[in-house]
């Protein structure tokens, strides 16, 4: 990352945006003209390469998305549940080859089928209505259980704007000091994955000398698998808002930047149409509630590429630059988006803190167990006799999440894929082993992440699972380090090559590669992905040995 190149990206801001001129371009003629990005390198000053090399990673800016008209999802929800090559022949019938294209998991993980057709997503029954779809007419709404299983902080009722602002005025009536000690006494920690202690970001940045600071809503976590922020965003807006304008009364941030994904259209509609209605009700802007506080929102459009779920390539992508992994430090609390102090959080965490500031730090860490406070959000896919979006308590039983709330599984699975594709792997026999939250999945050799759920059959071949996962990180890659660039190509290769002609993997081969991932890459996607290859060697190596040399 150039230090200059946000500098001169910062030169203009938010309000005239290149990331948001490129996404325009490619709007209007399918992808950015070359005419066009020499055009806004000129304007913003950033070099022909830097625009040109910016819009050809970006899954809807590449010139091979030109032309295409729907969407198919290549989630591993949707693959594991079979349902993608029956689309693709469904949908063939109504469409050109040239004309279909892929999409990252559509967050339809709990009846699959899912595509994305004139900007809208569908899934379940809904490719039968495929020709009333291409000809602008609606079809039905994918529904989902939405429940919960202790306290409903994230899933509670909306009570209406000017009640649940009370929440806000509360805030602004207190000094930030005050609401920061109240979240380090809720031990309220990233929700992401990472689970990083969101007081330390705040205090960080607070404590950061700028005239400029930024509150940034991670909403391109596109984990497939999880829905948890498709569901906030779309159900429980005002909680995302709210928190990211108390986050910035902490910090000393007068802007919140919402960085949602392009494979999430209603959920950008429906936060504008909440950003909207807090202009309306004179909730925003200079002076909200006669309290001296200034705040306002800038949407950014996502543009397609799993990276940004890093949050230093998403800064880097906001200011229209590729979305490379920055090294750290400085981190962005220090210097993040154009060169000012930054906090980055994802959704669910920045819907956790309106709860907190209105019931107190106290309340929230008496709910859940030790350092993992609070309650989790937990995405079940199509495997489940009731799939859904329901919140827990963290520490609750894994069991209780899969039979009770759950309903159990439809059909036989071997194993789950929890926390997203960096997630752990696990074998239905350790269901018991395990409650949700950070430490047991830990303790345990797995990871919480998104706490997403992805099943896997009896009849789905773990080296077949395992080569999508190097594949897909093959893809998503930002390249900035060679361990993830290389690795998981050669990764993908290995594995591939075992399945089609006689080779034999060398384990010690695979053992190095492994190895090399997890310490030499930069950020969490080559870091994490050695993760579910462990226990997939580990739990399934029966299964496994006929593609291995024997030792």
């Amino acid at each position: 990352m150039s230090k200059n190149l946000s500098e001169l990206s910062g030169r203009k801001g938010l309000k005239t945006n290149l990331f948001e001129a490129l996404g325009i371009a490619a709007a209007e003629t399918g992808t950015p003209s070359k005419e066009r990005m020499e055009k806004l390198a000129g304007e913003f000053l950033m070099g022909t390469a830097n625009v040109f090399g910016t819009a050809g990673f970006y899954d809807f800016l590449k010139e091979e998305n030109k032309g295409k008209k729907i969407f198919i999802c290549n989630g591993s929800a949707c693959m594991t549940a079979g349902t993608q090559e029956v689309l693709k022949e469904e949908i063939g019938h109504h469409f050109k080859t040239e004309e279909i294209g892929e999409m990252c998991c559509l967050g339809r993980c709990h009846e699959n089928s899912a595509f994305n057709c004139n900007g809208k997503n569908y899934s379940g029954t809904a490719a039968a209505d495929i020709e009333k779809i291409k000809s602008g007419q609606s079809a039905a709404v994918d529904t989902y259980h939405v429940g919960h299983y202790g306290t409903a902080v994230l899933t509670e009722s909306f009570a209406g704007i000017n009640e649940y602002y009370k929440t806000l005025s509360l805030a602004v009536s207190r000094s930030p000091e005050e609401l920061l000690s109240e979240l380090k006494t809720s031990g309220l920690r990233g929700r992401g994955g990472a689970g990083f202690p969101i007081a330390f970001k705040l205090d960080s940045c607070r404590n950061t000398d700028g005239n400029q600071k930024f509150i940034v809503c991670n909403a391109d976590e596109g984990d497939p698998g999880a829905y948890s922020d498709r569901y906030l965003m779309e159900h429980q807006p005002h909680s995302v808002l709210l928190g990211m304008m108390i986050a910035g009364y902490i910090a000393g941030a007068d802007t919140g930047v919402l960085y949602i994904r392009a494979e999430y259209p209603e959920s950008q509609e429906i936060m504008q149409q909440a950003i909207n209605h807090l202009l309306d009700e004179n909730l925003l802007g200079e002076n909200i509630l006669g309290t001296g506080f200034h705040f306002n929102f800038k949407m950014i459009k996502a543009m397609g590429a799993y990276i940004c779920g890093e949050e230093t390539a998403l800064l880097s992508s906001i200011e229209g630059q590729r979305p490379e992994v920055r090294v750290r430090p400085p981190y962005p609390t220090q210097q993040g988006l154009f060169n000012k102090p930054t906090v980055v959080n994802n959704v669910e965490t920045l819907a956790c803190i309106p709860y907190i500031i209105k019931k107190g730090g106290t309340a929230f860490a008496a709910i859940g167990k030790g350092k993992s406070t609070g309650t989790k959000l937990i995405s079940l896919d199509g495997f489940f006799n009731k799939p859904g979006m329901y919140e827990v308590d963290m520490g609750t039983p894994l069991d209780i999440v899969i039979n009770n709330l759950g309903g159990g599984f439809r059909s036989a699975i071997k194993a789950m894929h929890i926390g997203g594709p960096l997630g752990g792997l696990v074998p239905v026999e350790k269901i018991n082993n395990l409650t949700v939250d950070f430490e047991s999945f830990s303790e345990n050799g797995f990871l919480l992440g998104h706490a997403s759920i992805v099943c896997i059959p009896e009849n789905f071949p773990i080296i077949k699972y395992l080569e999508h996962l190097f594949a897909f990180t093959a893809h998503e890659s930002c390249g900035k380090c060679f361990p993830c660039r290389i690795g998981s190509t050669r990764g993908y290769e290995m594995l591939k090559k075992a399945q089609d002609t006689d080779y034999k993997i060398d384990r010690n081969l695979l053992d190095d590669l492994v190895e090399t991932l997890e310490v030499g890459s930069l950020c969490a996607l080559g870091g994490g992905l050695p993760l579910p290859v462990k226990n997939a060697l580990q739990y399934f190596e029966n299964e496994l040995s006929p593609y291995f040399k024997k030792s």
